[in-house]
């Protein structure tokens, strides 16, 4: 195989590595602005807390002595969704439900207020300087010519896209099988008719950013295992990524928050490796702008209905 064929296959991995994390953060986007129709900006800050809960997790397991390598995994797994998503709880009935049903323009502000807080709230408890971890997860697969470009497949790699396709099929078994996945696609549609019904739209509500919290907590793991450094920074870049992935496939949309993560990965890698790292942003807000144009609704989105 050639080269430019191996240098292709290479970015393509890392593209879907990282649209996979912002696949999973932009679901939290999407599912907010699809039952309440407004934009949670603290979600990004919920993915923070989350790759920092994990990595204290994962120290504290190791001071007691826990170091078996599934254990630690599994706990980990469930104590940062556990308390992430408490914090997406709080956000909602701190930031929103007080301000449901009033200008939507304040609940906006509440969110980018809350946002503020919340990464502050990070540096002081726990410094604004930057937290490695050791990894616990090494190694990989080489492919390719010994004397020429080999292709790197990382374990990590492998575990990011598992584990995202796992959550993403739990994710769409739970909003088309369950009680409460019919409830929220009938709030999604029209909460004052779902109310009317008997549906507990505020559950709904709570649930949704719950969720969003969840897997933006897989997230924030998935990060702290693949690069071993967070801050208090991470959320805000990160949550401005999703977000746009999420518009681009179409805000509201659950396929759309995922094709778009995936999409704004691979320009993202692909940018980086053949014009210059500095230009990988502009060239995925350019695709956003691009595509808008186009499209106004996203990829995968529908447009609205204003019901008369």
């Amino acid at each position: 195989m050639s080269d430019v064929f191996l240098q292709f296959t290479q970015q393509l991995i890392n593209g879907l590595t990282l649209g996979s994390i912002y696949a999973l953060i932009a679901i939290g986007y999407t599912m907010v602005y699809g039952i309440i129709g407004m934009i949670n900006f603290a979600h990004g800050e919920i993915y923070m807390i989350g790759a920092y809960i994990s990595v204290i997790v994962i120290a504290a397991l190791g001071l007691i002595g826990i170091t078996t390598l599934p254990l630690v995994l599994m706990i980990t797994l469930l104590a940062t969704i556990l308390v992430t998503s408490a914090y997406g709880w709080t956000v909602e009935r701190i930031a929103y439900r007080p301000l449901r049903g009033g200008n939507r323009l304040v609940p906006l502000i509440s969110a980018i207020g809350m946002s503020i807080f919340l990464q502050n709230y990070i540096q002081l408890s726990q410094g604004a300087r930057d937290v490695a971890t050791q990894p616990l997860i090494s190694g990989g697969w080489q492919f390719g010519d010994a004397d020429g470009f080999q292709i790197y497949l990382s374990y990590m790699q492998v575990i990011i896209a598992v584990v995202t396709v796992i959550f993403m099929t739990l994710l769409t078994l739970f909003i088309h099988k369950t009680r409460m996945g019919r409830a929220s696609r009938a709030v999604s549609e029209d909460r004052k008719m779902a109310n009317l019904l008997g549906i507990n739209t505020d559950q709904v509500i709570s649930m949704t950013f719950v969720i969003g919290a969840a897997l933006a907590a897989v997230a924030g793991l998935l990060v702290g295992m693949y690069y071993g450094v967070v801050n208090a920074y991470i959320g805000f870049l990160a949550g401005l990524k999703a977000f746009t992935a999420a518009v681009l496939g179409g805000i509201g949309s659950i396929p759309g928050a995922m094709l778009g993560g995936l999409l704004l990965g691979i320009t993202e890698s692909f940018t980086s490796a053949y014009l210059s790292t500095e230009y990988k942003d502009v060239v995925a807000f350019g695709l956003l702008v691009l595509v808008l144009l186009v499209r106004p609704t996203g990829l995968l989105g529908k447009p609205d209905i204003e019901k008369v």
